[in-house]
């Protein structure tokens, strides 16, 4: 961590603003763009505590919020070593900003960051040093200003709860010191709090928006409302890679309110003064659409396609011993095909953004993941509307607003396009909003993909080979092109050694303990658009692995929880989850009537989960009574946090496996809404307990890590009551 500006600067800015002390760190890797000025000054930090003399702590959020908690869990490192009064701290969501791109997100081998992002679990693992950090210089720089006025050592002075103590106990706010706190040096190196001092890091806190969103006062997308905004409503092709042939809007501009009808890259925009005129004067247009290639694209020929790319060898991604070749010494094999279907993010907000596009500027209020990020990777939202303004990326300035979910749709940024160039046809703000029906058929979808799995054991039922071949489409593909400058040596075509190591994460770092192993990846290219959805290649990894290896332990005449510890030597925090997991659970003793036990284990984003499903079936009706969950996530912020997202990656994920599918007919997509796109209802929801594991690590992530396992567990679970294998989701019984 460096600082990036002077004392005078550091005075000057406090002085101007009116805030009293303001502190601004730079992350290592991160941009040099200065941050927009403060109260007349400009900085270059990553992460920014403003401390008023009301005694009020503000802590500038760089990342974004939908719904996981960092709004609350990032001013809680600051807030920790600052030694605030919780009472007093409150949080604002950083604007687009290099200086806030996310260095655990970078783009090998260059270890150029991708941009400001939320996603891959990163938010407080990129957070964790930095901000605890810069709260312990702020504390520090409170420290001398006080010891100053009092005449003593600054070593001899303490803090607790936004204020400072002298030796002889005097105390003084943190507001009252704030203005001479600016004025303090910098100090260039600060020791950090013994975890067995921390006060907030580790307490059940409760969440700063909270309140706001009760009472209807949190600022989503679609509550944006500058002055003058229209809204528009966009006609798109229904099969995907068709374009415009044609447009008739004589009816659409009859409509009372519409203002425009313009033709946009991804379609036609009907733009009005409300929802209902932009609805209506879509649905007038009469179009002909020219449909393409894809036209004819169903589910039948996906399969097909996916089956026949199998029969090919994949590009090797990890080789183990002699790997597949092992197969012939094994005295019992086994092999097993398992698909997914596409998935859609189905976000409780439907896509939107409202964009003001003028001659030299553009100011967005978007829902994004992806403010802003590296040329190559799209630019994120900043990106998109610069090049469709012809304005520099500096003009451009996104304000990051609540997000109503997220799970990887809010990373993509053809919204921010649509709103961008409704707003310069229009001469005027535009906020794009889409329908259920639009998010649900042109959403970028969670990839289908078919895992081929071989195993074998020994005559003793001894662990021997594991052999696993993916074909899959790959996310990465469209962001990164073959011709990318200094690549060529590392890349085959867009992906390294011709593996998209997003759709084979959690399959090549096998924990299990095999004497030979193989894994292998084969892209598929289908033509429908394919995005990162929660827990990426770990939401179908781990249902082939956590399958088969239940599917292998049968093979070798051995419980299921037996079989994995005795390949689970060399990976003790997979050990310790499912030892607690199966014996919180009661894994070993009789279930209650009716009732049936399966397990998973999975590791990704840093965190380690395992999960034990109790499920009934009724017919064909299956019923997820009772999901144990034991997480590892290393050091924890706030233990409520990681049980709701535990929880909520439990729910997404059973969603997915019982009821997710995205079916094709004709080049389009099928369902429309959530009477045929289902979620899972408070009624169907299981019992959940969560049950964390104490660490001293680094904390790992855990807003996706809590999906990967569910499908397995209950997969396994059917096994059990039905002695039928599950290889297919979603699950039908």
């Amino acid at each position: 961590m460096s600082v990036e500006f002077s004392r005078r600067e550091f005075v000057k800015a406090g002085l101007a603003a009116g805030a009293g002390l303001t502190l601004a760190v730079t992350l290592d890797g991160c941009g040099g763009e200065a941050l927009p000025a403060v109260g007349g000054a400009a900085f270059a930090p990553n992460a920014w505590i403003r401390i008023g003399t009301d005694d009020t702590v503000t802590v500038i959020v760089d990342r974004a919020e939908m719904g996981q908690g960092v709004s609350t869990s990032l001013p809680m490192l600051v807030a920790e070593e600052l030694d605030a009064d919780w009472t007093t701290v409150r949080y604002q969501f950083a604007e687009a900003n290099r200086a806030y791109n996310n260095p655990l997100l970078v783009m090998a081998p260059t270890n150029i960051s991708m941009g400001q992002i939320t996603g891959g679990s990163t938010s407080v693992r990129a957070a964790w040093g930095p901000l605890r950090e810069a709260g312990a210089k702020a504390r520090m720089m409170l420290i001398t200003a006080a010891a100053a006025q009092w005449g003593v050592p600054p070593e001899r002075c303490s803090t607790e709860a936004g204020a400072v103590v002298a030796p002889d106990g005097r105390r003084v706010r943190y507001g009252a010191l704030a203005t001479a706190a600016a004025a303090v040096p910098v100090p260039p190196r600060v020791t950090l709090k013994n975890p067995k001092d921390y006060r907030i890091i580790g307490t059940p806190v409760k969440r700063l928006d909270l309140v706001e969103k009760v009472t209807g006062r949190a600022g989503f997308g679609i509550d944006a409302m500058p002055e003058g905004v229209l809204t528009a409503v966009v006609a798109r092709c229904p099969v995907f890679g068709g374009s415009l042939r044609s447009v008739d809007d004589a009816a659409a501009r009859r409509i009372p309110g519409v203002r425009h009808v313009a033709p946009i890259d991804s379609g036609v925009a009907v733009i009005a003064e409300g929802y209902s005129a932009a609805r209506a004067g879509r649905d007038a247009l009469k179009i002909e659409w020219d449909e393409g290639p894809l036209a004819t694209l169903d589910d039948a020929s996906i399969d097909a396609r996916l089956e026949a790319l199998a029969k090919g060898e994949g590009n090797l991604a990890r080789k183990v011993g002699e790997g597949a070749a092992a197969l012939g010494g094994a005295s019992k094999t086994l092999e097993a095909v398992y698909t997914v279907p596409y998935l859609a993010h189905a976000t409780m907000e439907p896509m939107n953004c409202t964009a003001d596009v003028r001659a030299d500027r553009v100011t967005l209020w978007a829902p994004t993941q992806f403010p802003t990020g590296f040329k190559l990777t799209g630019g994120g939202a900043r990106g998109v509307a610069a090049k469709i303004a012809g304005v520099p990326v500096d003009a451009v300035t996104v304000h990051t607003t609540h997000l109503g979910g997220g799970f990887g749709r809010r990373w993509e940024s053809d919204f921010v396009a649509e709103a961008c160039l409704a707003s310069k046809a229009a001469g005027a703000p535009v906020k794009v909003i889409w329908s259920r029906e639009d998010d649900i058929r042109h959403d970028v979808y969670r990839p289908a993909a078919r895992h081929a799995l071989r195993g074998g054991v020994s005559a003793s039922g001894a662990p021997l080979v594991w052999s696993h071949q993916i074909v899959c489409p790959s996310i990465v593909a469209k962001f990164l092109p073959s011709w990318l400058p200094g690549f060529a040596a590392h890349l085959s075509g867009p992906l390294k050694g011709g593996v998209d190591w997003n759709a084979i994460e959690g399959a090549v770092e096998l924990p299990y303990e095999f004497p030979h192993a193989e894994i292998r990846y084969i892209q598929a290219d289908l033509g429908v658009p394919v995005g990162f959805w929660r827990s990426v290649g770990h939401s179908h990894t781990a249902f082939a692995m956590e399958c088969f290896v239940d599917e292998l332990a049968e093979l070798a005449g051995k419980d299921s929880l037996e079989f994995r510890r005795g390949l689970l030597g060399g990976s003790p925090r997979h050990l310790g989850v499912l030892n607690l997991a199966a014996e919180r659970a009661g894994w070993g003793t009789p279930a209650p009537a009716g009732r049936f036990r399966g397990m998973a284990v999975h590791d990704s984003f840093g965190s380690f989960v395992a999960q034990v499903a109790e499920i009934s079936i009724d017919g064909s009706a299956l019923r997820v009574h009772r999901v144990v969950c034991a997480v590892d996530c290393g050091r924890v912020v706030n233990p409520d946090t990681v049980a709701a997202q535990m929880e909520g990656g439990i729910v997404f994920g059973l969603t997915a496996a019982l009821m997710g599918r995205v079916t094709l007919e004709k080049g389009r997509v099928k369902q429309s809404n959530f009477h045929d796109y289902r979620l899972l209802t408070m009624r169907e929801a299981p019992a959940i307990e969560v049950h964390i594991v104490p660490s001293s690590l680094a904390p790992g992530g855990v807003g996706e890590p809590g999906t990967p396992p569910i499908a397995p567990a209950v997969a396994n679970a059917v096994f059990a009551a039905t002695g039928k294998r599950v290889r297919q989701l979603p699950i039908a019984v």
